[in-house]
């Protein structure tokens, strides 16, 4: 037991010492501690002070620097604002001198103005003077005058005007005259004459109104069978008991006619029906057409003819020319030209056979290019006409220079039977007013002394007085009369104006 309490004894004395020792180690250790942080701050505070200083002897070299370059930039704008004072003194100078230069001018201007305006002043009244004097000595005022050299001038330049055209014309029929001619000819053969003039349509009559659905057939079927069949349009439209063929070639037209017509009366009215009916159909037409040109042959005396030519010939009973049947135009031409050529003393068979073939073109200007003229030649030429032939229907029209006398025969014939009145759809009233107007319009021009409606109408002769009209004015009048005669009336072919000026001198032996 007094172990125990002699170690505990022991014990607590050696913690008591040891925590004696520990404190005075401490304290010990603390005061070392608080030395060396003094010893550090005062190390600091003087690095601080040193740094303080070398940074205020740095930033004084700075704002020196910075001082020295504000300066020197500021000295160099000095020395720039300076020059561009200089500069602007200068040419203020100069702009003041040149604001003097200028009040000097304006003031010479206004000097030369003012002596312009006096000198202009002067001229109008020594003008107005010329011009009262001119009125006193021509007996006119200043408006006619000014008229009357208005009118020479229109006179001069009219002169003038014409010589140029005339001259112009003559290089023109130089260079140009066939193939001229040859446009010419196309253009009023091919798009003028036969398509805009003759008849088109055929109407059939309807036996009653029920037969236009037959026609029609169901969904249609019949009048497409039958349009693709003829080749030509059926209109059916509001007309009470009638239909309307419609087709530019009239041989097909034919065909459809003859077609339509044996199918309303048969009654059976079907597709193959239309196509049976249309067989028989051009074979009647065939045979009409073979029959017309025998006849043709026969009436002129010509026997000798190529078939296919006959053939031709009879086409032609189907085709019209301003109303007039082609097929009667050649024959009645032919009997003209052989009588031409009894009295001119020639070959009266050639001519009649020229004038008989001359327009057998038309009968197939729909299915060839060219003019009627130049296709009906190449034809006789393929059939082998004579040369004589194939020249003269070439050649009635212009397209090529005639050369025979049967050319020219040929040409007069046609001529004559296209301008006979009543030849082509022109009733007689209207044929005397056409030429009673070309003679008031021609009549209506200063120099005019007569006028005459010649050849049908055809041309027109206009007599002018010599001592008013001279030959440059004659060839104006007859251009001036040319151009109104196209602008107001409506004519077949053309009408060629001829301006007659001669002079005349008579005396009597006593």
């Amino acid at each position: 037991m007094e172990i125990v309490m002699i170690g505990l004894i022991g014990l607590l004395v050696g913690a008591g010492a040891g925590y004696v020792a520990r404190q005075v180690v401490a304290q010990r250790e603390a005061t070392s501690a608080e030395a060396r942080a003094k010893t550090v701050i005062a190390e600091a505070q003087r690095e601080a002070e040193s740094i303080t200083r070398e940074a205020a002897v740095e930033a004084k070299d700075q704002v020196f620097k910075l001082r020295q370059e504000a300066e020197s930039d500021l000295k160099a704008r000095r020395i720039e604002i300076d020059k561009k004072e200089d500069r602007i003194s200068q040419r203020e100078a100069t702009l003041d001198q040149r604001a003097v230069s200028l009040d000097r001018r304006e003031q010479t201007l206004e000097t030369k103005e003012e002596d312009i305006t006096k000198a202009r002043e002067e001229i109008n009244k020594i003008a107005d003077r010329a011009r009262g004097e001119l009125e006193r000595v021509a007996g006119m005022t200043a408006q006619d005058a000014k008229q009357a050299l208005i009118e020479q001038i229109e006179e001069e330049a009219k002169r003038d005007a014409m010589s140029i055209v005339r001259d112009i014309e003559a290089a023109a029929r130089e260079e140009g005259d066939k193939r001229a001619r040859k446009i010419i000819a196309i253009a009023m053969q091919r798009v003028a004459s036969e398509l805009t003039t003759e008849s088109t349509v055929t109407t059939i009559t309807l036996p009653n109104e029920d037969m236009k659905g037959r026609i029609i057939g169901r969904e249609g079927r019949n009048i497409r069978a039958f349009e693709a069949a003829t080749g030509t349009n059926l209109i059916i439209d509001d007309t009470p008991e009638a239909v309307v063929l419609s087709c530019f070639d009239p041989i097909r037209r034919e065909m459809a006619r003859l077609t339509l017509e044996r199918l309303i009366s048969d009654g059976r009215i079907q597709p193959v029906r239309i196509e049976e009916v249309h067989e028989k159909s051009q074979a009647q037409i065939e045979n009409e057409i073979r029959e017309a040109g025998e006849w043709a042959v026969l009436e002129t005396g010509i026997t000798d003819m190529h078939p296919e030519l006959v053939r031709v010939l009879g086409r032609l009973k189907f085709r019209t020319s301003y109303g007039q049947n082609v097929l009667k135009h050649v024959v009645e031409a032919a009997h003209i030209a052989g009588m031409i050529a009894g009295e001119l003393g020639t070959d009266a068979q050639l001519a009649k056979r020229c004038t008989l073939l001359h327009d057998i073109g038309k009968a197939v200007t729909h299915e060839v290019e060219g003019s009627h003229a130049l296709i009906g030649a190449e034809i006789a030429r393929r059939l082998k006409e004579a040369p004589a032939v194939c020249h003269a229907i070439e050649a009635h029209h212009g397209e090529v220079e005639q050369r025979t006398v049967e050319a020219v025969i040929t040409q007069t014939a046609d001529a004559i039977s296209g301008a006979r009145p009543g030849a082509r759809r022109e009733t007689l009233e209207t044929y005397v007013k056409r030429l009673e107007r070309l003679e008031e319009i021609a009549g209506e021009f200063e120099g005019v002394e007569k006028v005459y409606a010649m050849q049908a109408g055809r041309e027109v002769r206009v007599m002018v007085k010599p001592h008013d009209v001279d030959d440059l004015r004659a060839e104006v009048i007859a251009r001036d009369i040319a151009k109104k005669v196209e602008e107001e009336l409506q004519y077949p072919g053309q009408i060629r104006i001829t301006v007659i000026r001669e002079t005349r001198s008579s005396a009597f032996a006593k």
